[in-house]
């Protein structure tokens, strides 16, 4: 039976999947012109869903469910928490109770993209900066 948790264990996803993931952003590709939305659809949607339900396609393969992105602010009271899925988001974040860090660090895998690059740092914060507001801007209210 899965529980609920913040972050995604991956240990049975097939080899295949996990490759595809963590391959989404090597190379040089420029992802400069991406939006909030196709950042989340990128690198996102393939556990969380097309909207954000936590029922993507590689979601069913994983050990715990995956949340429900829509839902953050009504879990925190009504506040969107910006900072805590920031740190999620970028790596920053580890929360104790649920387990090791499992999900794909964005924030890491943005600035290995962009090896190289003077500013990979600033740049990986702004994509990160924007999958915020993209969430921010699904949440149920």
């Amino acid at each position: 039976m899965k529980t609920h948790c913040a972050s995604a264990r991956y240990m049975g996803v097939p080899l295949g999947a996990l490759m595809l993931l963590l391959s989404a952003v090597s190379g040089a590709e420029n992802l400069s012109e991406y939006g909030g939305a196709q950042l989340y659809q990128r690198f996102c949607a393939s556990c969380h869903g097309e909207r954000g339900h936590g029922d993507g396609p590689v979601a069913d393969s994983l050990k715990v469910m995956v949340p429900d992105l829509t839902r953050i602010t009504r879990r925190h009271g009504g506040a969107f928490p910006a900072d805590q899925i920031r740190r999620i988001i970028d790596g920053r974040a580890v929360q104790p109770p649920h387990g090791s860090r499992d999900m794909p660090i964005w924030g890491y895998e943005f600035r290995n993209a962009g090896a190289g690059d003077r500013g990979s740092t600033a740049s990986a914060d702004d994509l990160v900066e924007r999958l915020l507001e993209f969430l921010n801007s699904i949440q149920v209210k």
